[in-house]
């Protein structure tokens, strides 16, 4: 074999393995609202986020976490979502921070949804990459993961990897492997840029834009506040008990 193809297949190992190890849990388990309370609606295992023209909302983990996966399943806003976005991602604090994000663009009828993806290493970004969904995803449930290591970043759907940002510091290029990261999402008017760039205006008389969330997974290593920086990041490194990390 390779060694090309033996990267490929401990790469899917790994995904094998922590897509076993994750549990279910319900939203306020694992999160908490982070703004706009008023604007969640919880319907039985169904949390719904609702953005109109007044605000929009989101949440956050309540631990934060390095290394691991996180995954949630999601209905995104039906009918003409113009000018909407709806973002996942993972965040740590802080002027130089990470954060990895899928944020999906809102559109007209019709149009197929697109979502974009971004990397910030040491608060730098500009790493935006945008791919149209191969299904409509405002008419059942999908899958979202974000799956990080010291190895690389790893961005999935229905758990088809759509891209991954591997790590080159070989190359003298900073790699996001030291701080500690929330787990986020929100809905938000984004007008000025989310529909083609900005010339499609959010259309109120649509509103409200929901958002339907369930089956929220966290399977990383926690950080606790009171572990410094650098210890957290020896203790989350793969060891024998969680070599997926």
């Amino acid at each position: 074999m390779s060694s090309k193809m033996c990267w490929f297949f401990s790469f899917f190992v790994c995904l094998m393995l922590s897509v076993s190890l994750s549990t279910s849990s319900k939203f306020d388990e694992l999160f908490q609202p982070s703004w706009a309370f008023d604007h969640f609606l919880h319907d039985g295992d169904l949390l719904k986020l609702k953005l109109d023209n007044s605000s929009g909302a989101g949440f956050v983990s309540k631990s934060k976490y390095m290394f691991g996966r996180v995954s949630i399943q999601l209905k995104l806003v039906e009918g003409d979502s113009a000018g909407t976005v709806t973002a996942f991602y993972m965040s740590s604090e802080g002027p130089n921070h990470n954060e990895f994000d899928f944020e999906f663009l809102g559109n007209t009828t019709g149009e197929p949804y697109s979502v974009q993806t971004n990397v910030y290493v040491n608060g730098i970004g500009n790493r935006e990459q945008r791919l149209n969904l191969w299904f409509d995803p405002t008419k059942d449930f999908h899958s979202y993961s974000i799956f990080w290591n010291q190895r690389q970043v790893v961005f999935l759907v229905d758990e088809t990897p759509i891209r991954v940002h591997t790590n080159m510091e070989h190359r003298g290029i900073p790699y996001p492997k030291d701080q500690p990261m929330g787990v986020y999402s929100s809905i938000w008017n984004a007008d000025d840029w989310a529909t083609q760039g900005g010339r499609v205006k959010t259309d109120w008389s649509h509103a409200p834009f929901i958002a339907t969330y369930k089956s929220f997974e966290i399977n990383a290593c926690e950080c606790p506040i009171s572990v410094a920086a650098m210890d957290n990041t020896k203790r989350c490194s793969s060891n024998e008990d969680k070599k997926y990390w």
